[in-house]
């Protein structure tokens, strides 16, 4: 773990390029919490206050179209102007005094959504340009240490900001962290290459990217294993309260799991760069899916003891593959093709979460938990087992980037 830092901090740029994360992470979990309360307060509707959520997530799912945005242009000047132009937009909700304006929230939420799909894509992009390829592994998974560990601040200060000063200070605080976020990506010492001149149309270059990631084995495999995990996990997470239930426990005995799982995940995501150059993408990722998928089976049990070890193990597991894919496509797409390659494999893993979160509510009202646990286990055991199994693959048609070999493959 402390290997993995020391390789990034010795590293200018992905110091940097942490910082930023760090500084935008915070107030983006305090806006997200924050938002959802306002909202209730204003309302009192748990539906209204559930539509934050959605909000915030809806423009993922038209990612690969905003990812080409990402190719477009030079990719650090976009994501100054993108952090600019949010932090301005957030001070537009010191309007919000009602009801009747919360319209006003819902469309700064949706600008916010679309926001942080472009400004993904154009960080994967620009990564790979500003940070040593070597350590694209160490840097992925400090990245997400450094945003599951603003997870289990940041909310909190959000709420007692909104409890104190109300949602208006909240939104300043997280436009503070955007302009801050800007001024570190200005610090970046980064060379990049201008956008090739468009021949084709914004339709025809959103599929060219989509076609490089669907050719590609092992990126298919790991994005669609990704997916499919996700999937599995948001099934899981519906059964939460049924499963504080059986413990005999109240509904806040999840404010106890939440930062055991989240503990799991700014763990593994430390010490994910010395394990993925020991056991290559594939490995590393379907180790994580095995694990992840025998502790959520463990969780039917109705044991204290065994629900907090399976939260902490799903929290080490889960950011496994995610982690593995995302550095496999840095490695694997050329520089012109990464924002959309990036975009599309973010909606292809994440997307998955809106359709488990709705099926999975609609399941554990009409089949017992202790059913459903063992089933989203042993599905999530398959998914390992596949993404393991190396079948003799068709060589992908056009031009191929070659990327570092990995231990896995040698």
């Amino acid at each position: 773990m402390t290997w993995s830092l020391t390789r990034v901090l010795r590293d200018r740029n992905a110091g940097l390029y942490l910082a930023g994360v760090v500084v935008s992470g915070f107030g983006t979990s305090a806006m997200f919490l924050a938002s959802g309360i306002w909202v209730k307060e204003l309302t009192g509707s748990n539906g209204l206050a559930a539509l934050v959520t959605f909000a915030v997530w809806a423009p993922s799912l038209a990612g690969p179209l905003l990812g080409a945005l990402a190719d477009r242009t030079r990719r650090r000047p976009l994501l100054v102007w993108l952090d600019l132009c949010l932090a301005a937009l957030l001070l537009s909700l010191f309007a919000v005094d009602s009801a009747g304006r919360l319209w006003i929230l819902f469309g700064v939420l949706l600008a916010y959504g679309a926001g942080s799909v472009v400004s993904d894509a154009a960080e994967s992009a620009l990564v790979v340009a500003a940070v040593d390829k070597s350590l694209l592994g160490d840097f992925n998974g400090l990245r997400m240490s450094a945003q599951e560990g603003m997870k289990l601040v940041a909310p909190l200060a959000g709420a007692g900001l909104l409890a104190a000063y109300g949602g208006a200070r909240v939104a300043l605080l997280d436009a503070v962290t955007f302009v801050a976020a800007a001024g570190l990506c200005l610090l970046l010492k980064v060379r990049e290459e201008p956008p090739r001149p468009r021949t084709a149309g914004w339709w025809a270059q959103t599929a060219e990217g989509a076609r490089h990631l669907w050719g590609r084995p092992e990126l298919r495999r790991l994005v669609v294993a990704g997916g499919v995990t996700l999937l599995l996990a948001s099934l899981s997470s519906s059964t939460l309260y049924a499963m504080i239930d059986a413990l005999g426990r109240p509904p806040e005995f999840a404010g106890v799991l939440y930062p055991v799982q989240g503990v799991g995940s700014v763990l593994v995501g430390a010490a994910s760069g010395p394990l993925l150059r020991r056991l290559g993408e594939r490995r590393f990722g379907a180790y994580g899916i095995a694990l992840t998928a025998v502790a959520t089976a463990a969780r039917a049990l109705p044991y204290d003891a065994v629900a907090l070890v399976s939260n902490g193990a799903i929290g080490l597991g889960l950011p496994c593959v995610l982690i593995a894919a995302f550095t496999a496509v840095q490695r694997q797409t050329p520089g012109a093709l990464l924002g959309r390659v990036s975009a599309t494999a973010n909606t292809l893993m994440f997307a998955p979460n809106a359709l488990g979160l709705g099926l999975g509510a609609a399941l554990v009202e009409t089949v017992d938990f202790r059913v459903l646990l063992p089933v989203y286990g042993a599905l999530g055991l398959l998914t390992a087992g596949a993404l393991l199994w190396r079948r003799p693959e068709p060589v992908p048609q056009g031009p191929v980037t070659p990327g570092p070999v990995s231990p896995a493959d040698q």
